[in-house]
């Protein structure tokens, strides 16, 4: 399975967001980018949450 690139994600959610705010992508292609970026997200989010509970672990640790 390969890493998740947390960086690389946001860099295609600010791309997503510049497409579906340019007046001329069509409602077809909006559809597929809002999916696109409902993955991201969620793929950020789990991250994060992974992220967290490491730091966390680490504080516990310390202790």
């Amino acid at each position: 399975m390969k890493e998740f690139d947390y960086s690389k994600a946001m860099a295609e959610l600010d791309e997503i967001a510049t497409r579906v705010e340019d007046p001329s992508t069509g409602l077809d292609d909006i559809d597929k980018y809002i999916k696109r970026s409902e993955e991201l997200i969620e793929a950020c989010r789990k991250y994060l949450r992974t992220q967290r509970r490491k730091v966390e672990s680490l504080g516990d640790t310390n202790d």
